[in-house]
């Protein structure tokens, strides 16, 4: 560290989160929609409100660290056809840290191979999924800010040695900002262990990491040299998550609307079709289909029927519902409306046994609307 050095606490470059406008963007079209839209949104705006809350835990933490570093929330990054977007980038004195947030509900384990394992428990229903690796989705973040660094580099032996030195420099942390996770990683490699930890131990873990570095510090000019640097890479992201939710909108005031094969839901006591698949298409296409307005009461019945049925079926056999059939397969029934058994077979997911079994119910269910 230089003798004239001056900075002591953390400057952030870049504060502000694209997740605070697209959250607002989705609240003002759920004011507009109905139905499984409004739920759909809704589920999105949860989603991404936990995403938020949990990046915001980790800037209180940063922003009470005391210590000399420049910061970058939610920097989207672009180099030679590559980009990321990246939670955080935090630069020290000694090391660079990309910090991927994970705000997740319920424990986590990691297992000697690596997987992520998620418990949590929903309508007092224990839930254990594996989630794709939030290490392995870093690791690509990380070598997108390789490629950065690589370019600033002059001459062949300074590319060598940052090459040579990089692992030292720049490091790769997963952090989990929920304070009610519990992290269970003792049969995970060290490796591994190394790189996921709790929000609340994180200023903890870049200060422990920096002292055990061996590398020079960098002087303040430095460290804010390599931060405007980044910065001149940092492009809006491009990718608009809300606007399929506005195309859907604009798309319902239509006159012609191509429905999707899907399932139904009870909207103010009537059911309608719930999955809506807006094409500029012909109608004559076969995957999509028209429903006239004088047909929808029929299609109303068999969808009721039909789900019964099922409900019935699955519990007397103690099985889920959509093992008889799933809602896709319900409307391609809707849809060909066969009237035997070898027109049956036709329906995708119904082989010889499914129509042995349930087929002259389901045609006798059809044949009487």
């Amino acid at each position: 560290m230089g003798i004239f050095d001056k900075l002591k606490a953390p400057v952030f470059m870049k504060e502000e989160s694209d997740a605070t406008a697209y959250i607002e963007r989705l609240r003002a079209l759920q004011e507009k929609a109905q139905g499984k839209l409004k739920e759909d949104i809704d589920k999105e705006i949860k989603i991404a409100t936990i995403g938020e809350f949990g990046e915001k835990n980790i800037a209180f933490e940063l922003k009470n660290s005391a210590m000399p570093m420049y910061i970058f929330h939610d920097i989207h990054l672009e180099v030679d056809g590559l980009s990321a977007q990246i939670d955080y980038i935090v630069v020290t004195r000694k090391i660079t840290y990309i910090i991927e947030c994970k705000n997740l509900i319920g424990d986590i384990e990691i297992d000697i191979n690596g997987n992520f394992i998620r418990s949590y428990e929903l309508y007092r229903k224990k839930v254990k999924e594996g989630i794709y690796s939030p290490i392995t989705q870093n690791q690509r973040h990380l070598e997108i800010l390789k490629q950065i660094r690589r370019n600033s580099k002059g001459n062949i032996i300074t590319k060598t040695l940052f090459e040579k030195n990089f692992d030292d420099n720049y490091k790769s942390i997963v952090v989990l900002a929920n304070p009610k996770t519990i992290l269970n990683a003792k049969y995970a490699k060290k490796e591994m262990k190394e790189k996921v930890i709790r929000a609340d131990q994180l200023i903890k873990y870049i200060k422990e990491m920096n002292a055990a570095s061996k590398l020079v510090s960098f002087t303040d000019k430095e460290m804010k040299t390599f931060a405007e640097e980044l910065l001149e890479y940092h492009t809006p992201n491009k990718s608009d998550y809300a606007k399929k939710y506005e195309d859907i909108l604009e798309k319902m005031n239509e006159d012609n609307i191509t429905i999707d094969k899907k399932t139904v839901e009870n909207i103010s006591g009537k059911y309608v079709l719930k999955k809506y698949k807006f094409s500029q298409q012909a109608p004559q296409q076969k995957e999509k289909f028209y429903v006239p307005s004088q047909t929808i009461s029929n299609q109303e019945e068999l969808i009721l029927k039909l789900k019964e049925f099922r409900l019935q079926k699955s519990r007397q056999e103690k099985i889920k519902p959509y093992f008889i059939f799933n809602d896709t397969q319900m409307m391609d029934i809707i849809s060909r409306m066969p009237k035997t058994k070898d027109n049956l077979l036709g329906i995708t997911g119904f082989g010889n046994a499914k129509v042995e079994k349930y087929g002259e119910e389901i045609l006798t269910i059809l044949k009487n609307i």
